[in-house]
């Protein structure tokens, strides 16, 4: 399995917003084939910073399944207005 790491920078004015709409988000992640689950944490020394983990089959599974689909514009449609910064997306793996 593979895990997705993405930091994401809200303002904190934006942060009721971006959580509602990433709960619609979501769905788009969980339709995907090869989604396996997802987990949205909000920092508690920096509020405006969220982590999305999203585990995955494989790399393709995000890398094509999802990000070549017509779910990603979607979603970036739904929670991208509320980035206060570009994401920082990194993938990982177990050891």
């Amino acid at each position: 399995m593979i895990v997705e790491h993405a930091e994401f920078s809200i303002a904190e004015a934006d942060s009721e917003k971006f959580e509602a709409a990433y709960a619609q988000a979501r769905e788009l992640l969980a339709q995907t084939e090869g989604f396996v689950w997802a987990r949205m944490h909000r920092g508690l020394e920096r509020p405006g910073s969220y982590l999305l983990l999203v585990g995955w089959e494989s790399l393709e599974a995000h890398t094509v399944n999802f990000r070549e689909s017509d779910r990603f514009p979607q979603w970036r449609a739904l929670i991208g207005p509320y980035f206060a910064a570009d994401p920082k997306v990194e993938h990982y793996r177990e050891v």
